[in-house]
């Protein structure tokens, strides 16, 4: 992590938990920055306040600025952050929640002193004792489908009950109950409310019913 501080405001608007705020976190992908805020807007009318912008185009960052500054009952979070570099940039942007694919001791690290919510991920059982041993309990489990699935968290429910779990990849409307109904899930991650076709039509009442459809899948 840089020795920029981090803005007070953005530590002090951050969620308790992001696994508790609605059973399906929609993963978005913005390319056209005139998107980000009546999509987000479409994904907390159908009941998912949580928004996970990804850090995988230039204008992911101006993206969520706007989702902050524009959707107040939006919680905008930075996916794909890798780096220390990645935080910073990503809370000073308005992110209030930040996702990693996986993670490493300095970027634990980073993310520990970011003053907001984050879901290191995971694939192994080692990876969660780390992370457990560190003092995180919450985790993303990615990428979900590949690492084994439903079937594989449930058989970590028992020998590590401390542990909760977002699994993110290969998670649709048709497993996604499977995740959700196992007592260390908070919730899914997922990017089907977002159909390309929708997004490039700008057919955000089309996202909105599907979001609407996600969120009542607990």
């Amino acid at each position: 992590m840089t020795d920029s501080p981090v803005p007070a405001q953005a530590a002090a608007e951050a969620p308790a938990s992001v696994l508790d705020l609605a059973p399906v976190l929609p993963v978005v992908v913005i390319d056209d920055l005139a998107d980000a805020v009546p999509l987000a807007r479409a994904l907390v009318a159908g009941g998912l306040p949580a928004i996970e912008v990804t850090l995988r185009t230039p204008v992911a960052l101006d993206a969520m600025a706007a989702i902050a500054a524009e959707v107040p009952d939006a919680v905008v979070g930075a996916g794909t952050v890798i780096s220390a570099a990645n935080v910073d940039a990503a809370v000073r942007a308005g992110a209030r929640f930040l996702v990693s694919p996986g993670w490493t001791p300095a970027l634990l690290a980073a993310m520990k002193s970011s003053g907001v919510p984050f879901l290191p991920g995971v694939s192994t059982t080692s990876e969660v004792v780390a992370l457990l041993e560190a003092g995180v309990r919450e985790m993303k489990f990615f990428p979900a489908q590949a690492a084994g699935g439903a079937p594989y968290l449930k058989s970590l429910a028992s020998p590590l009950p401390q542990a909760r779990f977002c699994p993110t990849g290969g998670v649709s409307p048709k497993n996604a109950p499977d995740y959700l109904a196992l007592p260390n899930v908070g919730c899914v991650g997922g990017s089907w409310m977002l159909p390309a076709d929708a997004v490039k039509a700008k057919d955000w009442d089309r996202v909105e019913a599907l979001a609407r459809e996600a969120a009542t899948l607990r």
